[in-house]
């Protein structure tokens, strides 16, 4: 890459000139040098490649040693690439499930043999001409010198027109097993700060297990992730155009590695008044000021309120609650309602045991467990419902929680762990949703293939999965013959076999070596997950409940970490997780540290410095309630209950167990049918007929008008209309109406046919409201 200082030296940036210098060399026999700076090797010896560009002018001596002007090309190292490169090995070419024009390749290559065959071998070895290797198919199709479906994929005389070439020349040896493996994959730069207009060559380097470097640009996939900000070419040149920060990733024979482009929205931040309460705001602060944005001032003190009763138990706070809040004068009342919301008093009875925190948390990963009575009927569906709420109830550490889950066995009915084994009742689907849910990675594409953006293939997928091939299911009659209670137990035998060698996996964490234990493998699965060595377990979790409080996760989507899915801010992610490691996977000392922090105390509303973040938190994003929330929001302003079948009057909707429960409007405010470890199965977005249900619907009606409802006792007990006004507003928004608010409330009731008229208009539109709707 060829760097020039910027126009102006304060700056501290460089520019990349690498694709508008011109280059020389000095011996064309040693070395040539493409137009894009490709340095092309010809014979050993040394020269001088010579660069200019506007006047200036810089050299880099090159030696070449251990030219051999006709080596044999490795398919897998050399080959692949290519072909991967060009898109032959992609989905929507000749990787389909049935190939392209009767030629199938694996996807991404990832069976080297079967290929290296269907080139080759396939088709009565037409694809390749061993005398007259510029016939063969295989370089003819792709340069359309005869008609090809995929279109012009190489140029005649390009470089990878004549690897492929020599290939065939020297009779396209097979992939051997000895082949060289990449370790890792090193992209230069791995950050740039830019300014639009700015551009940037790649450079890619892969690191062999034997210790050897090779610059493979030429060879790797580039893709930018947010093209609003920056776009790349094929040959890795990127593009400048938007501001925000933004990825692109490479990727290369399995492995892949991203360059982060940071461009700033103006100037440093000021960060006036900014004062940082703990690590959290001190690592945001860096990322405002590397970014130029200035965050929005703090939220009020009730909204404050209400947010976080929202956000750490789902549910509004009493009319009682608010006054006390707002009565108090302590000068850190804003923490010390955190640590009340949370049980973190020592009060012997809310800390201990905080219902509204335990409810609202056992219906968070209910979900997540896909907890359910179509799967495990009545008796094992409540099992596992009373086992999360105890462990909530309790504040057991999120480590053990995990390992409980993992290590379940037992009855199904007694146990409620081991119903994690009746959801995920075969191998594969208990590694999938085990690495989905706690460790952030989506193993789903390795199951067939190598994964596309990730660095594992079948034989990561496959040895995780072996950890759960002896966990066995049978029949008890310990609840009768007919009870359908089921035991869930470690058997002694039982192995995986990778689908296309057949061999017998060892059971392998995923970036770790084999481990195993004498009796049941899922105990050092366990103890490998939970483990304070294991990274990627804490920042799947804090990153989940991150984005339960900010209303975007760090890394997004939130189960889906990887190598090129970086997080917004990479410090921040990684100071999480420390301290979550820090506090023995305190849970609520996480939800306390968090709710704490200056960050999520801001305005939701944003300034016009920050109107265009989406992703680095510097104003409150708001969030919908829920199905559930919001449904017992409802009935809190309208003083109601809502009866579930088969459960008590006085239960409220975040208390449900089951997600089978016949409730429309449960049912229209998308609470899942848990089919899905992914959050995307409780979408966000609303729609017509939930809209229709809070302006028309006869559910909202019928509570607002309810006899005895909040709006008839009010009525009822003569109160003034500036008190019941006061107290409506209080029951929805948390907080009183402003003076305009209250006189325009007070005309809509006196101009109403009768006060309670009024006061159930006033109520259904302030249930209607944005404010009573989201979380701000």
């Amino acid at each position: 890459m060829v760097q020039s200082p910027g126009a102006d030296e304060a700056e501290d940036r460089s520019v990349d000139l690498t694709s508008v210098a011109q280059y020389r060399s000095s011996d064309p026999a040693v070395v040539e040098v493409s137009p894009a700076g490709r340095l092309l090797p010809r014979g050993n010896g040394t020269a001088t490649v010579h660069v200019t560009h506007e006047g200036g002018s810089g050299q880099c001596v090159v030696t070449v040693a251990g030219f051999v002007p006709e080596p044999v090309i490795s398919f897998r190292d050399q080959i692949r690439p290519v072909l991967n490169k060009n898109g032959c090995m992609m989905g929507g070419c000749h990787a389909t499930q049935y190939g392209q024009g009767g030629f199938k390749l694996s996807v991404f290559g990832f069976d080297a043999v079967a290929d290296r065959e269907a080139i080759v071998r396939d088709a009565l070895g037409r694809r390749v001409n061993f005398l007259a290797p510029a016939d063969s198919l295989l370089l003819k199709k792709p340069t359309m010198t005869l008609p090809h479906g995929g279109g012009r994929r190489l140029e005649i005389g390009s470089p990878d027109y004549e690897l492929l070439m020599a290939w065939i020349r020297g009779g396209a040896p097979a992939p051997e097993p000895a082949d060289r493996e990449i370790s890792r994959l090193v992209v230069r730069p791995a950050q740039r700060l830019c300014e639009p207009g700015d551009r940037q060559q790649l450079r890619v380097e892969a690191h062999y297990a034997d210790g050897e470097v090779h610059d493979v640009t030429a060879w790797c996939r580039f893709d930018a992730l947010d093209e609003a900000v920056v776009t790349v070419s094929r040959d890795g040149l990127c593009s400048v155009h938007g501001r925000g920060q933004a990825v692109v990733m490479v990727r290369f024979e399995g492995q892949a590695d991203i360059c982060t482009f940071v461009v700033p929205y103006g100037p440093p931040a000021v960060l006036a008044g900014w004062e940082h309460q703990n690590f959290i705001d001190e690592l945001a602060a860096r990322k405002f000021q590397e970014l130029g944005i200035e965050p929005s001032g703090l939220c009020d003190d009730l909204t404050f309120l209400r947010r976080v009763f929202l956000d750490a138990t789902g549910t509004l706070p009493s009319l009682e609650e608010i006054q006390e809040f707002s009565a108090s004068t302590a000068a850190h009342k804003r923490q010390e309602w955190i640590d009340r919301v949370l049980g973190l008093t020592d009060h012997p009875r809310t800390s201990l045991y905080n219902d509204r925190y335990a409810a609202y948390w056992t219906l968070k990963w209910s979900d997540l467990l896909r907890n359910n009575s179509r799967d495990l009927q009545d008796q094992g569906m409540w099992a596992l419902h009373n086992w999360i709420k105890e462990q909530f109830r309790a504040n057991v550490p999120f480590d053990r929680f995990v390992r409980e889950l993992v290590q379940g066995k037992g009855s199904v009915y007694s146990n409620g762990p081991a119903n994690y084994f009746v959801v995920n009742n075969n191998p594969n689907e208990a590694a999938e949703a085990t690495a989905q849910t706690f460790l952030g990675v989506r193993l789903q594409c390795a199951q067939c293939h190598h994964h596309p953006f990730e660095k594992y293939g079948q034989d990561d997928y496959y040895g995780f999965a072996a950890f759960f091939a002896r966990v066995g299911l049978k029949t008890s009659q310990e609840f009768g013959l007919f009870g359908g209670e089921r035991v869930v137990l470690a058997r002694t035998s039982g192995e995986v076999r990778h689908p296309r060698t057949g061999q017998v996996m060892t059971p392998k964490p995923l970036d770790a070596p084999a481990v195993d234990h004498p009796l049941d493998r899922r105990v050092a699965l366990a103890e490998w997950m939970t483990s304070p060595n294991n990274g990627a377990f804490a920042r799947a979790t804090v990153n989940r409940y991150w984005n339960w409080l900010l209303g975007r996760g760090l890394v997004e989507p939130v189960d889906d970490l990887r190598a090129t899915n970086p997080p917004t801010n990479v410090a921040l992610m990684q100071a999480l997780a420390d301290h979550f490691v820090q506090q023995q996977y305190d849970v609520k000392q996480l939800l306390r540290t968090v709710m704490s922090s200056r960050l999520y105390q801001l305005d939701s509303q944003p300034t016009a410095q920050n109107v265009a973040d989406e992703r680095f938190y510097s104003h409150f994003r708001v969030k919908r309630l829920t199905a559930e929330p919001l449904l017992d929001a409802i009935d809190y302003a309208c003083g109601t209950q809502t009866k579930f079948p088969n459960l008590p009057l006085g239960t409220r909707a975040i208390e449900i167990p089951d997600a089978e429960y016949p409730d429309v409007f449960l049912n229209t405010f998308a609470k899942p049918r848990r089919t899905s470890v992914c959050e995307c199965e409780r979408p966000s977005d609303p729609n017509l007929a939930q809209a229709l249900h809070t302006l028309n619907g006869d559910i909202l009606s019928g509570k607002i008008a309810d006899k005895n409802g909040r709006v008839a006792r009010l009525t009822a007990a003569n109160k003034s209309p500036a008190e019941v006004i006061r107290e409506l507003y209080l029951a929805t928004l948390c907080r009183p109406p402003t003076a305009d608010e209250l006189s325009a409330a007070e005309r809509l009731v006196a101009e109403s046919p009768s006060p309670r008229e009024g006061y159930e208009d006033l109520l259904w539109a302030l249930i209607n409201s944005k404010a009573f709707l989201f979380v701000r």
